[in-house]
């Protein structure tokens, strides 16, 4: 699978509000699949699955199997790749242009 390929799961994964609020659920600690279900309990366990199958595709959560139990981990690399792709440097530079029109200004 090619880097674009990769980073086009990713931005679908994280399209949806509902899969960006189960990676903040994660964001302190691995949850069951139970638990997430009872934090969603507007939709169903079989769309919970599925949001984290998406989510898992991404790889954006780790799901670890101890016996019946599903224990969902939150991998946040993949949203770091895309801060230290895009977001740092497109900041960057709008930081820097902001800088120079803040000297162009003082400067009059």
């Amino acid at each position: 699978m090619s880097i674009h390929e990769e980073y086009d799961k990713i931005f679908k994964a994280l399209s949806s509000h509902i899969r960006r609020q189960m990676l903040d659920t994660l964001r302190d600690q691995p949850l069951t699949t139970g638990a997430i279900c009872a934090m969603f309990e507007q939709i169903d366990r079989c769309t919970v699955m599925q949001h984290l199958k998406v989510l898992e595709e991404a790889g954006l959560v780790i799901a670890e199997r101890r016996g019946r139990t599903r224990w969902n981990h939150l991998n946040a690399m993949p949203i770091q790749d895309i801060h230290d792709r895009w977001i740092g440097p497109h900041a960057a530079a709008a930081t820097a242009r902001l800088a120079r029109f803040k000297q162009s200004v003082e400067a009059q």
